[in-house]
């Protein structure tokens, strides 16, 4: 594998080849987030990431089980190995949730899961958040053992920081207990700054769990605004909108670029390993796809801005 870096006054050509190096390494392991409608973008997607990458099964308000083990199983079938989302506050029963997690086993070959609380003001049934469906035990009794759970470094629209933090420690402290190999997978966001602060107070209190940064894939600006808006990014979409030309540059693209340089950066620290990328495809799965093939083989140039270039087709 080679890289087209250039060299700069500020670093020599060493230091550069391995910041490159360390930035590709996080594409190779990157994970891909997926809808139940993205069934005819499988086959292309495959053709440039690697056998058993994760694709990640999102859920949609008023998406079914069906629906999501139906993509699962595409997912599986494509050559990809299917992590769909479980909303807890959708949940009827704890007869649903072992029934959804039974199949999904079964038919799609599911050994992960990733647990988000759901959009649901009034929960459905008994898990009003996802820690209740970890502790109902279904998961387990269905061969699960690595689970995933949603992270928000910036905070949530509707509910505190510190209950934030609280209810990250009590996962932490359950999955320890159970033997349950724990992610957190994040929240999409613009700025580094507060995901790498989050991470290394993780790691201060000596939690035993991976970290994964959600970034957003390469989409349109104002597409991008859009969703965050939706979803409650916080301190990253002020950031975003104050940056020079931001604004104006609606019509344009944007990558995360500049995060995953951030994040490749910080690999050395000890008080950050280990760390994941996964991409939210808001500009279309194919073309995440695309960009992650393209960085995990270094088809791209270091820039003065603390990001980088990436090669077209």
């Amino acid at each position: 594998m080679s890289s087209p870096v250039t060299d700069s006054p500020a670093s020599g050509p060493q230091a550069r080849a391995d910041e490159a190096r360390a930035i590709a390494a996080l594409a190779q392991r990157a994970s891909v987030e997926t809808t139940w409608h993205d069934g005819n973008q499988l086959k292309a997607c495959r053709q440039v990431l690697a056998r058993g990458a994760l694709a990640y099964v999102s859920f949609v308000p008023g998406q079914s089980g069906r629906e999501t083990i139906s993509a699962c199983t595409a997912a599986r079938a494509a050559g990809f190995e299917p992590v769909p989302h479980i909303p807890a506050r959708e949940l009827a029963s704890v007869e649903a949730l072992d029934n959804l997690v039974a199949q999904l086993t079964a038919r799609a070959g599911v050994r992960r899961v990733l647990l988000v609380g759901g959009d649901r003001s009034v929960p459905a049934g008994p898990f009003a958040q996802s820690i209740d469906v970890l502790r109902s035990g279904m998961l387990a009794h269905n061969g699960i053992r690595e689970v995933g759970v949603a992270a928000h470094p910036e905070g949530h629209p509707r509910i505190a920081d510190a209950e934030l933090r609280r209810a990250e420690r009590e996962k932490i402290a359950y999955a320890a207990q159970q033997g349950i190999e724990l992610t957190f997978v994040t929240q999409f966001f613009f700025d580094a700054a507060p995901f790498l602060a989050w991470a290394r107070e993780l790691r201060t209190q000596d939690a035993r769990v991976r970290i994964v940064a959600g970034l957003a894939g390469p989409a349109n600006l104002a597409t991008l605004f859009k969703f965050a808006l939706r979803c409650g990014v916080g301190p990253s979409v002020r950031a975003l909108g104050t940056r020079p030309g931001a604004i104006a540059g609606l019509i344009g693209d944007r990558g995360p670029e500049s995060i995953v340089r951030a994040i490749a950066r910080s690999a050395a620290e000890p008080g950050i390993e280990p760390v994941g990328i996964h991409l939210y495809s808001f500009g279309g799965l194919a073309r995440t796809c695309a960009w992650i093939d393209a960085v995990a083989h270094c088809r791209f140039e270091l820039d003065k801005e603390k990001g980088f270039i990436v090669a077209g087709p």
